[in-house]
């Protein structure tokens, strides 16, 4: 990112909508503003297979690994406003599992970028599934969209939630509803 651009561009945006970006409150503005979308879209700058590293390891195991609760941030591509919430990942392993905290680093790398959260679900259940093949790989996300409750409907209370699921996670109904029942536990 040419950061003097884009911090130029911000202040251009600030006159546009009618404000004096010489007021005090307002100086560092742009440069604050470019820092944080840089930082709101650093998943551009990396990709999935840098942040799995060599964290994919030999085990014998076969029974399901999940990963509850998983904070989501990321920004509409859409209206580049907000959406936030939490992503749930489960696989059942062939003989390779994941390190776990690079399950999260695959939700913030993909997050990380302009979105849809119907994508955003279904790159982290693709990437999951390639690199370490599971015999099924679920995920689901629920989330809150500020373009809907700023803006437009201005619906509060909604919330949206999407799921993608692979392998045994999509053939098999008891695989299925296993993942769907431990992920809405309260332990």
């Amino acid at each position: 990112m040419n950061e003097k651009k884009v911090s130029r561009l911000y202040r251009e945006l600030l006159i546009e909508i009618g404000e004096d970006p010489e007021r005090e409150g307002l100086l560092k503005t742009p440069e604050r503003a470019m820092k944080g979308m840089a930082f709101l879209t650093k998943g551009y700058e990396t990709t999935p297979e840098e942040v799995i590293n060599d964290a994919i390891f030999h085990a014998e195991v076969n029974n399901m690994v999940i990963a509850r609760d998983i904070e989501v941030y990321s920004l509409c591509e859409h209206h580049m406003l907000p959406f936030f919430g939490r992503c749930h990942i489960g696989y059942i392993p062939n003989d390779t599992i994941l390190g776990v905290s690079k399950l999260a680093r695959l939700v913030e790398v993909f997050a990380r970028r302009l979105q849809i959260q119907e994508r955003l679900t279904a790159q982290i259940a693709r990437e999951i599934n390639r690199a370490i093949n599971p015999e099924g790989v679920g995920v689901v996300m629920e989330c809150r969209h500020l373009c809907m409750m700023m803006r437009g409907v201005e619906k509060q209370n909604s919330v949206m939630t999407t799921s993608s699921v692979l392998g045994s996670f999509h053939n098999e109904a008891e695989t299925r509803a296993e993942f769907l029942s431990l992920i809405n536990r309260n332990v």
